[in-house]
């Protein structure tokens, strides 16, 4: 499960620290174990940011955060290394090393969190390989690879240590349709094998919603909906049908 209560995060640029916005504002939801919930919204409503805060990545300016019993928002640093051993993440550029072939950059994880053998990490990264059809791609490096292909990585080296919590951050961006269903097909199978607690963002809501059992709906830093996906499609709230709908006249 994954708790957020009262979260508020702002960035100080060069201007007075007192009227910096909040990037996210006030924000609360909770995200079921074993529950797949969709996080949606317009650019730069805080959701990137958001997912940063989730993971400790970021730290909080207010509220509280846990992730199952843990409170992240206190943690301290050596903390914070042991609970992302059960968090596992695939951010929006991907991050893969350019300088590593993929099967350091999916064996990565292994080799930061676990004390394995090397027969346990090659064993762990062939079978995630096989997962997401990327057989035989493991001594290229991602220089090489299509943006799918690295798509398909990333999901890869998120996935490899089997965490039961695990966040997307625009997992099919720049796909074309085909690509992109493929991904959200794999992203729920994932999930539902593991029974993890996952957050997805995404823009591509066509692909998505079929996927979710629940949405939260991000607007200029607050969180404006949440609930299930069919309450999100049902939902009267102006904003919040013009972006599930795709409508092209409205207030965003």
């Amino acid at each position: 499960m994954i708790r957020v209560e009262g979260v508020r995060k702002s960035f100080v640029g060069s201007g007075d620290a007192r009227n910096a916005l909040p990037v996210v504002d006030e924000v609360g939801f909770t995200v079921p174990t074993g529950c797949l919930y969709g996080l949606i919204g317009p650019g730069a409503a805080g959701k990137s940011v958001l997912l940063k805060l989730v993971t400790g990545l970021l730290r909080a300016d207010a509220g509280k955060i846990w992730v199952g019993e843990r409170e992240i928002s206190t943690a301290s640093e050596i903390d914070l290394q042991i609970m992302r051993r059960e968090i596992g993440m695939l951010f929006q550029n991907n991050a893969l090393f350019d300088n590593l072939t993929v099967f350091e950059n999916v064996a990565f994880p292994l080799r930061r969190l676990y004390n394995l053998t090397e027969e346990e990490i090659r064993e762990r990264v062939y079978e995630r390989m096989k997962r997401v059809s990327l057989p035989g791609f493991e001594d290229r490096l991602p220089g090489g690879l299509s943006g799918g292909q690295k798509k398909r990585v990333g999901v890869a080296r998120a996935t490899i240590t089997r965490a039961p919590i695990v966040l997307y951050d625009e997992p099919a961006a720049g796909l074309d349709p085909v690509t992109s269903q493929k991904i959200f097909e794999l992203l729920r199978q994932e999930q539902q094998e593991v029974k993890a607690t996952v957050i997805m963002v995404s823009s591509d809501l066509d692909r998505l919603l079929p996927v979710t059992d629940r949405i939260g709906m991000m607007y200029r830093g607050r969180l404006m909906f949440d609930g299930t996906t069919d309450e999100a499609r049902a939902a009267d709230e102006p904003h919040v049908r013009q972006f599930v709908h795709g409508l092209t006249e409205g207030p965003l």
